[in-house]
Protein backbone atom coordinates (compact mmCIF):
# COMPACT_ATOMS: atom_id res chain seq x y z
CA UNK A 1 0.00 0.00 0.00
CA UNK A 2 1.23 3.62 -0.73
CA UNK A 3 1.87 5.63 2.24
CA UNK A 4 -1.39 8.47 1.81
CA UNK A 5 -0.32 11.43 0.73
CA UNK A 6 -0.49 14.13 3.43
CA UNK A 7 -2.60 17.09 3.63
CA UNK A 8 -0.57 20.69 3.68
CA UNK A 9 -2.82 22.38 6.10
CA UNK A 10 -3.23 22.00 9.95
CA UNK A 11 -5.88 19.27 11.16
CA UNK A 12 -7.71 21.42 13.81
CA UNK A 13 -9.03 18.41 15.30
CA UNK A 14 -5.45 17.72 15.68
CA UNK A 15 -5.51 19.52 19.01
CA UNK A 16 -9.00 19.13 20.24
CA UNK A 17 -9.60 16.82 23.19
CA UNK A 18 -6.49 17.12 24.66
CA UNK A 19 -6.15 16.67 28.44
CA UNK A 20 -6.20 19.50 30.91
CA UNK A 21 -3.55 20.90 33.42
CA UNK A 22 -4.30 21.96 36.61
CA UNK A 23 -4.37 25.88 37.40
CA UNK A 24 -1.47 26.79 38.99
CA UNK A 25 1.67 29.73 39.28
CA UNK A 26 3.74 29.92 36.38
CA UNK A 27 7.15 28.72 36.99
CA UNK A 28 10.42 30.75 36.35
CA UNK A 29 12.66 28.24 35.93
CA UNK A 30 13.52 24.72 34.78
CA UNK A 31 12.76 22.44 37.87
CA UNK A 32 15.77 21.36 39.74
CA UNK A 33 16.46 18.10 39.55
CA UNK A 34 16.12 14.99 41.78
CA UNK A 35 17.36 11.27 41.50
CA UNK A 36 15.67 8.48 39.10
CA UNK A 37 13.23 6.88 40.43
CA UNK A 38 12.72 3.16 40.13
CA UNK A 39 12.05 2.54 36.57
CA UNK A 40 9.96 -1.31 35.44
CA UNK A 41 9.82 -1.67 31.70
CA UNK A 42 9.57 -4.98 29.49
CA UNK A 43 9.41 -4.91 25.62
CA UNK A 44 7.93 -8.52 24.48
CA UNK A 45 7.01 -9.81 21.19
CA UNK A 46 3.54 -11.15 20.97
CA UNK A 47 2.31 -12.94 17.61
CA UNK A 48 2.53 -10.03 15.60
CA UNK A 49 2.02 -7.53 18.28
CA UNK A 50 5.16 -5.29 20.06
CA UNK A 51 3.57 -4.66 23.85
CA UNK A 52 4.93 -3.27 26.34
CA UNK A 53 5.02 -3.21 29.98
CA UNK A 54 5.94 -0.44 32.40
CA UNK A 55 5.17 1.28 35.53
CA UNK A 56 5.98 4.69 33.72
CA UNK A 57 8.59 6.16 36.28
CA UNK A 58 11.32 7.52 34.18
CA UNK A 59 15.22 5.67 34.70
CA UNK A 60 17.19 8.74 34.89
CA UNK A 61 17.01 12.02 37.55
CA UNK A 62 14.59 14.35 36.56
CA UNK A 63 13.26 17.96 37.95
CA UNK A 64 11.38 18.89 41.42
CA UNK A 65 7.91 17.97 40.97
CA UNK A 66 6.00 19.39 42.66
CA UNK A 67 6.83 22.55 41.26
CA UNK A 68 6.05 26.24 40.39
CA UNK A 69 4.88 25.19 37.23
CA UNK A 70 3.34 21.88 37.79
CA UNK A 71 1.57 20.80 40.82
CA UNK A 72 1.85 17.23 40.43
CA UNK A 73 4.39 14.38 42.18
CA UNK A 74 5.11 11.90 40.06
CA UNK A 75 3.57 8.37 40.79
CA UNK A 76 3.78 4.68 39.31
CA UNK A 77 1.15 3.67 36.77
CA UNK A 78 0.54 0.34 35.61
CA UNK A 79 1.23 0.12 31.63
CA UNK A 80 0.28 -2.32 29.29
CA UNK A 81 -0.23 -1.52 25.72
CA UNK A 82 0.71 -2.99 22.56
CA UNK A 83 1.35 -1.89 18.72
CA UNK A 84 1.53 -3.73 15.61
CA UNK A 85 4.73 -5.44 15.01
CA UNK A 86 4.35 -4.46 11.25
CA UNK A 87 3.61 -1.47 11.07
CA UNK A 88 1.13 -0.47 8.12
CA UNK A 89 0.19 3.02 6.56
CA UNK A 90 -3.70 3.99 6.82
CA UNK A 91 -6.03 5.96 4.66
CA UNK A 92 -5.53 8.69 5.88
CA UNK A 93 -3.66 10.15 8.84
CA UNK A 94 -4.49 9.77 12.93
CA UNK A 95 -4.56 13.01 14.81
CA UNK A 96 -2.93 12.91 18.39
CA UNK A 97 -5.64 13.55 21.04
CA UNK A 98 -3.04 11.69 24.41
CA UNK A 99 -0.37 9.21 23.90
CA UNK A 100 1.31 9.20 21.12
CA UNK A 101 4.07 6.52 21.63
CA UNK A 102 5.97 5.06 24.60
CA UNK A 103 9.78 5.28 24.95
CA UNK A 104 12.36 2.86 25.09
CA UNK A 105 12.23 3.34 29.47
CA UNK A 106 8.35 3.03 29.24
CA UNK A 107 7.97 6.88 29.78
CA UNK A 108 5.12 8.26 27.42
CA UNK A 109 5.59 10.67 24.91
CA UNK A 110 2.34 13.19 25.16
CA UNK A 111 2.89 16.18 23.22
CA UNK A 112 -0.48 18.06 23.92
CA UNK A 113 -2.01 20.35 26.47
CA UNK A 114 -5.61 21.25 26.99
CA UNK A 115 -5.15 25.02 27.17
CA UNK A 116 -7.66 27.19 25.14
CA UNK A 117 -7.29 30.74 24.75
CA UNK A 118 -9.86 32.43 27.56
CA UNK A 119 -8.93 35.82 28.48
CA UNK A 120 -11.18 35.51 31.45
CA UNK A 121 -8.63 33.27 33.09
CA UNK A 122 -5.98 34.70 34.99
CA UNK A 123 -3.55 32.77 33.07
CA UNK A 124 -4.96 33.56 29.63
CA UNK A 125 -5.97 30.24 28.87
CA UNK A 126 -8.02 27.39 30.57
CA UNK A 127 -9.45 23.93 28.81
CA UNK A 128 -13.12 25.32 28.71
CA UNK A 129 -11.25 28.46 26.41
CA UNK A 130 -11.48 29.44 22.62
CA UNK A 131 -10.84 25.46 21.01
CA UNK A 132 -9.46 27.73 17.48
CA UNK A 133 -6.82 28.91 19.70
CA UNK A 134 -5.04 26.12 21.58
CA UNK A 135 -1.67 26.90 24.06
CA UNK A 136 1.74 24.38 22.90
CA UNK A 137 3.44 23.96 26.51
CA UNK A 138 7.09 24.73 24.18
CA UNK A 139 4.89 28.09 23.47
CA UNK A 140 3.43 28.59 27.26
CA UNK A 141 5.25 31.05 29.84
CA UNK A 142 7.57 28.92 31.97
CA UNK A 143 6.52 26.04 29.75
CA UNK A 144 4.23 24.22 32.60
CA UNK A 145 7.28 23.43 34.52
CA UNK A 146 8.68 21.09 31.51
CA UNK A 147 12.49 19.96 33.26
CA UNK A 148 15.51 19.75 31.80
CA UNK A 149 14.09 15.86 30.38
CA UNK A 150 11.41 17.87 28.23
CA UNK A 151 8.74 16.37 30.70
CA UNK A 152 6.43 16.77 33.43
CA UNK A 153 3.87 15.45 35.31
CA UNK A 154 -0.49 14.95 34.59
CA UNK A 155 -2.75 14.54 37.60
CA UNK A 156 -2.56 11.11 37.57
CA UNK A 157 1.27 11.25 38.28
CA UNK A 158 1.97 10.24 34.91
CA UNK A 159 5.57 11.82 34.27
CA UNK A 160 5.56 12.08 30.12
CA UNK A 161 7.52 13.78 27.51
CA UNK A 162 7.29 16.64 25.41
CA UNK A 163 10.05 16.62 23.40
CA UNK A 164 13.62 14.73 23.66
CA UNK A 165 15.14 13.58 26.84
CA UNK A 166 18.92 12.85 25.80
CA UNK A 167 19.16 10.18 28.42
CA UNK A 168 17.59 7.73 25.87
CA UNK A 169 19.41 8.20 23.25
CA UNK A 170 22.15 7.01 25.90
CA UNK A 171 19.82 4.18 27.19
CA UNK A 172 19.80 2.77 23.72
CA UNK A 173 23.19 3.90 21.97
CA UNK A 174 21.53 4.57 18.82
CA UNK A 175 19.07 7.02 17.72
CA UNK A 176 15.96 5.06 18.03
CA UNK A 177 13.84 6.39 21.23
CA UNK A 178 10.96 5.20 21.17
CA UNK A 179 7.78 3.49 19.51
CA UNK A 180 4.59 5.25 17.63
CA UNK A 181 1.01 4.32 18.55
CA UNK A 182 1.18 2.84 15.19
CA UNK A 183 4.16 0.40 15.46
CA UNK A 184 6.90 3.36 13.40
CA UNK A 185 9.58 3.69 15.27
CA UNK A 186 10.42 6.87 16.59
CA UNK A 187 14.15 8.53 16.68
CA UNK A 188 15.76 11.74 17.20
CA UNK A 189 18.85 12.62 15.06
CA UNK A 190 19.40 16.44 16.01
CA UNK A 191 19.56 19.04 12.39
CA UNK A 192 20.09 15.93 10.69
CA UNK A 193 16.73 16.30 9.96
CA UNK A 194 14.21 19.25 9.87
CA UNK A 195 10.71 19.73 10.83
CA UNK A 196 8.36 21.08 7.72
CA UNK A 197 6.48 23.69 10.17
CA UNK A 198 6.85 27.15 10.14
CA UNK A 199 6.15 29.91 12.24
CA UNK A 200 3.38 31.99 10.48
CA UNK A 201 4.23 35.58 9.95
CA UNK A 202 2.04 38.31 10.78
CA UNK A 203 -0.94 38.58 13.25
CA UNK A 204 -4.00 37.12 14.53
CA UNK A 205 -7.14 38.01 13.22
CA UNK A 206 -9.23 36.60 15.67
CA UNK A 207 -8.88 35.22 19.20
CA UNK A 208 -5.71 36.71 21.29
CA UNK A 209 -4.81 38.93 18.61
CA UNK A 210 -1.02 39.95 18.63
CA UNK A 211 1.81 38.69 16.15
CA UNK A 212 2.26 34.81 15.90
CA UNK A 213 5.08 34.04 18.59
CA UNK A 214 4.26 30.42 19.61
CA UNK A 215 1.75 30.28 22.45
CA UNK A 216 -0.52 28.90 20.27
CA UNK A 217 -0.26 25.45 17.98
CA UNK A 218 -2.61 27.61 15.14
CA UNK A 219 0.58 30.06 15.09
CA UNK A 220 2.54 27.61 13.11
CA UNK A 221 2.10 25.78 9.34
CA UNK A 222 3.23 23.11 7.55
CA UNK A 223 5.12 24.18 4.29
CA UNK A 224 6.62 20.92 3.67
CA UNK A 225 9.05 21.10 0.73
CA UNK A 226 12.95 20.82 0.85
CA UNK A 227 15.53 22.75 3.00
CA UNK A 228 18.83 25.16 1.94
CA UNK A 229 20.91 21.97 0.74
CA UNK A 230 17.83 19.74 -0.72
CA UNK A 231 17.04 17.23 1.51
CA UNK A 232 13.08 17.34 1.59
CA UNK A 233 11.59 18.88 4.86
CA UNK A 234 9.60 15.87 7.23
CA UNK A 235 5.66 14.95 6.54
CA UNK A 236 3.02 16.94 8.41
CA UNK A 237 3.41 14.00 10.96
CA UNK A 238 7.20 14.65 11.71
CA UNK A 239 7.64 11.40 10.11
CA UNK A 240 10.53 10.37 6.87
CA UNK A 241 12.86 8.31 5.70
CA UNK A 242 15.85 6.89 7.89
CA UNK A 243 18.11 4.47 5.60
CA UNK A 244 14.94 2.92 3.55
CA UNK A 245 11.95 2.73 6.52
CA UNK A 246 9.45 5.08 7.24
CA UNK A 247 9.70 6.38 10.79
CA UNK A 248 9.09 9.59 13.15
CA UNK A 249 11.07 12.13 14.57
CA UNK A 250 11.70 14.04 18.11
CA UNK A 251 12.53 17.51 16.24
CA UNK A 252 14.76 20.78 18.49
CA UNK A 253 11.39 22.77 16.87
CA UNK A 254 8.10 22.43 16.06
CA UNK A 255 5.86 20.18 16.72
CA UNK A 256 8.53 18.61 18.67
CA UNK A 257 6.81 15.46 19.02
CA UNK A 258 4.34 14.03 16.12
CA UNK A 259 1.33 15.47 16.76
CA UNK A 260 -0.43 12.68 14.20
CA UNK A 261 0.35 9.17 12.87
CA UNK A 262 0.21 8.07 9.35
CA UNK A 263 -0.33 3.77 10.04
CA UNK A 264 -2.93 2.02 11.27
CA UNK A 265 -2.64 2.88 15.48
CA UNK A 266 -3.31 0.50 18.23
CA UNK A 267 -6.67 0.48 20.02
CA UNK A 268 -4.40 1.38 23.37
CA UNK A 269 -2.64 5.03 22.25
CA UNK A 270 -4.09 7.92 21.37
CA UNK A 271 -6.68 8.27 24.54
CA UNK A 272 -6.99 11.76 26.14
CA UNK A 273 -6.72 9.37 29.48
CA UNK A 274 -3.82 7.76 30.04
CA UNK A 275 -4.38 5.33 33.49
CA UNK A 276 -5.04 1.63 32.98
CA UNK A 277 -8.71 0.69 33.65
CA UNK A 278 -9.99 -2.19 34.62
CA UNK A 279 -10.07 -5.51 32.34
CA UNK A 280 -14.24 -5.32 31.69
CA UNK A 281 -14.22 -6.76 28.02
CA UNK A 282 -13.06 -10.18 29.30
CA UNK A 283 -9.78 -9.88 27.52
CA UNK A 284 -7.75 -10.98 30.14
CA UNK A 285 -5.31 -8.35 30.30
CA UNK A 286 -5.55 -4.17 30.51
CA UNK A 287 -4.04 -2.29 28.19
CA UNK A 288 -6.17 0.95 28.52
CA UNK A 289 -3.78 4.13 29.40
CA UNK A 290 -5.04 6.42 32.54
CA UNK A 291 -8.67 7.05 32.92
CA UNK A 292 -8.08 9.95 35.33
CA UNK A 293 -7.12 13.49 33.35
CA UNK A 294 -4.03 15.24 33.23
CA UNK A 295 -2.19 16.93 30.89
Amino acid sequence: MNRPRLPTLFIPALIVGIVAFAPTAIADAAPAPSAATDNRFDMTIVGEQRCFSADGLPDHPIGEFPNRGNPNAVAPQDVRVCVPLVPKPADTITPIRGTMGIAINGVQFRPNTAGFYDPSSRRGHSPSGDENWSVDIHGAPGKLGLDFNNAHVGRGGLYHYHGIATHLLDRSGSSLIGYAGDGYEIHYVGETVQSGWVLKTGTRRSGPGGTYDGTYNEDFEYIGGVDASGRSLLDQCNGGDLEGRYVYFVTDSYPYVSRCLTGVVSGDFNKANHRVEDDQEGTGRTNRIHRRRGN
